[in-house]
């Protein structure tokens, strides 16, 4: 890879990454607010569902942030964007639907390439 692909990969991953970090915090200061939407949704546990989920947006995000076991997180991360978009937004005319599947095809990116030379996969030869 030459050093604009490296530079693009890091680039990327932190942008992806701050979306979740970003997001995650937003659920955790907004707790019944989320709790209420996903009950809204008939999912079971909703408060179970929040605290994995907050755990995901938030320890995932920052995993995928400095590339640490970032193959796995996409992969986690590419699931739970499909997933989200079908129980919360499944309306093509939502935004927020084609958004999770744009970003879960960034993460299926992320799983199959790695998370590129600036990374801490990259220095631990993973």
């Amino acid at each position: 890879m030459n050093a604009a692909n490296d530079y693009a990969t890091l680039l990327g991953r932190i942008f992806l990454s701050v979306l979740f970090v970003l997001a995650g915090i937003n659920k955790a200061m907004g707790a019944a607010g989320t709790i209420a939407f996903i009950e809204s949704k008939g999912l079971p546990l909703p408060q179970i569902v929040y605290a994995g989920t907050v755990a995901l947006e938030l320890g995932g995000g920052l995993l995928l942030l400095i590339g640490y076991q970032a193959r796995l997180v996409a992969l986690a991360f590419a699931i739970f964007c499909v997933l989200a978009a079908v129980i919360f937004h499944p309306s093509l005319s939502d935004p927020s639907f084609l958004k999770n599947f744009a970003v879960a095809g960034g993460m299926l990116y992320i799983f199959a390439h790695g998370a590129g030379r600036y990374s801490l996969d990259a220095r631990r030869g993973a």
